[in-house]
């Protein structure tokens, strides 16, 4: 299985910056889009970023010209600098990605799409 693994959160004050970091590891053959979502309390998790492989960008309306996402796919990593943080942007951020995956099955290696998610870090930014 594709597994996700994320750096870079923790406490900062308004006006800072954050860098995130995820990396997939697995036996992966491919990766389609990576992206970061958010989750406050109380709240539906949100799409914060993304990019696909061939490196176009989305972003949030409320983060554009703040945050910018990158990845390394020689690395299969993906990260999202966050500048200019605010209070609003305090939430549990997740690291998903898709695509395709080599898994074993008997004699047989097959290829099998995945689409994983990171365990989620905490960025708070205070006021």
């Amino acid at each position: 299985q594709v597994q996700l693994v994320e750096s870079g959160g923790g406490l900062v004050q308004a006006g800072g910056s954050l860098r995130l970091s995820c990396t997939a590891s697995g036996s992966i053959i491919s990766i389609n889009g990576m992206g970061w979502y958010r989750q406050a309390p109380g709240n539906a998790r949100e799409l914060v970023a993304s990019v696909t492989s061939g490196g176009s960008t989305n972003y949030t309306d409320s983060v554009k010209g703040r945050f910018t996402i990158a990845r390394d796919n020689a690395k299969n990593t993906v990260y999202l600098q966050m500048d200019s943080l605010k209070p609003e942007d305090t939430a549990v951020y997740y690291c998903a990605a898709d695509g395709n995956a080599w898994s074993r099955s008997s004699a047989f290696a097959v290829r099998r799409p995945f689409n994983s998610w990171g365990q989620g870090i905490q960025v708070t930014v205070s006021s």
